[in-house]
């Protein structure tokens, strides 16, 4: 009997840098199969944004197998289910695949197909895919594995891959058929290896000149960062090759020998800005990798109990749908909802403002900006919002104003006019605090507070006095400083603390 090679598409959808997909194509015929896994859909923090620029990956995907000779063959189901029907008609010997680092669901998801490919006597070959450790003893020597593997070949595209001619495709499915919402989000970026490839030139040659200075505020963002923490997520370009061709396009502007010219220096800045944040996009996965519950448990267990006693449902559905009379924070949450993106500063804000202000525990808002967010990185996701909701014990607690971010990031009010409709006509100085017009004011403007614009559900210098108060409480405290020292342990950075690549 002739055994064909399979290689699983996961969150690795693309031919380039493709360490399974070449290794496969170098011998007999090749499965390249995707499944639509039914317990990963319906887990809380997936949303039709995902499933949209998944099927969009997909479909440029195809179009690539097929130009080599082969196809994607796409199937639904649980995937053990998959795998052995699959292989009762075209029997395989070895199965390739990526090691993903992802939610719960995944993490068994794996577990359960490797258990399988044993049982039934067939190779398991995994490889990594980028800067993630798997099994990691000591984060001592971590950033040196990082820089060695980013700086390694990157694996070609195969010339050519030979697959079976009797296998049923599969068609690529329509949310709908998984009792998914369909969603007009019309400022989405395009999900695929192709797309991927675009959106970091335009980064390197154009958009990311000043990308240093202009990542945190909202206004310029959306322009300056380079957008391809989606394309990351869905593995449409391999970090390695992002890390690569910034780094030659550094060395290229070096090369001018033009260092008098301050836009040379400006690109320099800010590509180097830019790597160190991909080197942190594998930090924070690396911690959900190293310890899988905290997607579900605070890093540091001395801050158990600190906001599980109570949740102010008013409060999160005030936050949900951007009415919490705080422009910066209504604003951002229309945005996400709109776009299924904002920038880290922003992320920040959002997280910090349900934690301090609104005083929710961390896990609800986390599961709704999973949904919001199309680059829903779970290793990235679970740790910031620990850092930014202050329960990791390790880090500087944040508590941002929604006032002086105004300030800071929008002071003409750009960005939260274009979110905010019913705040265009009131002047740029009233903007931060629009509750603090008179009556007459409010008037002339035609925006009353508490009728076109909501009143702040709480008070800022209140609640950030007491928050302030609560959570310093808990870090003083001789038990937590003891358990912080284990966590920095397990998952502290050697080097100085700086934003992962969601910028």
């Amino acid at each position: 009997m002739s055994y064909s090679q399979l290689v699983w598409f996961k969150k690795d959808l693309r031919i380039k840098d493709h360490s399974p997909l070449y290794q496969a194509s170098k011998k007999r015929n090749c499965i390249c199969l995707f499944i639509y896994d039914e317990e990963t859909i319906h887990t809380d923090d997936f949303d039709t944004r995902h499933f949209n620029f998944l099927n969009q990956s997909l479909i440029d995907l195809r179009k690539k197998l097929n130009e080599l000779g082969s196809n994607l063959i796409i199937r639904r189901g649980k995937c053990v289910e998959v795998f052995r029907e699959l292989h009762n008609k075209h029997p395989f010997d070895t199965i390739w695949a990526h090691q993903e680092t992802g939610n719960w669901i995944s993490y068994q998801r794996d577990l359960k197909v490797l258990s399988w490919a044993k049982e039934t006597g067939i190779q398991y070959r995994e490889f990594y895919q980028n800067g993630v450790v798997r099994k990691l003893h000591t984060r001592d020597g971590w950033s040196r594995i990082w820089n060695q593997r980013m700086n390694e070949k990157i694996i070609p595209t195969p010339s050519s891959i030979h697959s079976p001619k009797n296998i049923d495709c599969g068609q690529i499915l329509k949310p709908s058929e998984f009792n998914l919402n369909s969603t007009t989000n019309t400022k989405e970026l395009v999900g695929g290896e192709s797309h991927a490839r675009q959106c970091l030139e335009t980064f390197l040659r154009e958009r990311g000149k000043n990308y240093q200075k202009e990542m945190s505020s909202p206004v310029t963002a959306f322009d300056s960062c380079s957008r391809m923490s989606s394309y990351l997520t869905f593995g449409n370009i391999s970090i390695k090759e992002v890390y690569q061709a910034s780094k030659e396009r550094a060395n290229q502007i070096r090369s001018k020998k033009s260092k008098s010219n301050p836009e040379d220096k400006g690109w320099l800045k800010s590509l180097s800005s830019f790597q160190s944040r991909l080197r942190w996009h594998c930090h924070f996965i690396q911690k959900l990798e190293d310890e899988p519950e905290i997607e579900y448990q605070n890093i540091n267990r001395a801050y158990d109990g600190l906001r599980e006693g109570a949740f102010n449902s008013e409060y999160y559905e005030a936050w949900l749908k951007g009415q919490t009379g705080y422009p910066i924070i209504d604003a951002c949450m229309r945005a996400l909802k709109d776009g299924g993106w904002i920038n880290f500063r922003m992320r920040a804000m959002l997280v910090s403002f349900t934690s301090y202000h609104l005083w929710l525990h961390w896990k609800k808002p986390a599961i709704e900006l999973a949904r919001l967010f199309t680059d829903y990185e779970p290793g990235i996701h679970y740790s910031q919002i620990q850092m930014q909701a202050g329960v990791t014990g390790i880090n500087t607690v944040r508590i941002y104003s929604p006032i002086k971010q105004v300030i800071d990031q929008d002071p003409q009010g750009i960005f939260i006019k274009s979110y905010l409709p019913e705040l265009n006509s009131i002047p740029d100085h009233h903007l931060a605090e629009p509750h603090k017009m008179t009556q007459l004011e409010q008037s002339m403007y035609g925006c009353v507070i508490g009728k076109n614009y909501p009143k702040p559900i709480v008070d800022h210098s209140e609640a950030y006095r007491g928050a302030r108060d609560r959570i310093y409480s808990i870090k003083k405290m001789k038990s937590t400083k003891e358990e912080s020292k284990k966590v920095f342990l397990k998952h502290g950075s050697r080097k100085s603390n700086r934003r992962p690549a969601r910028d």
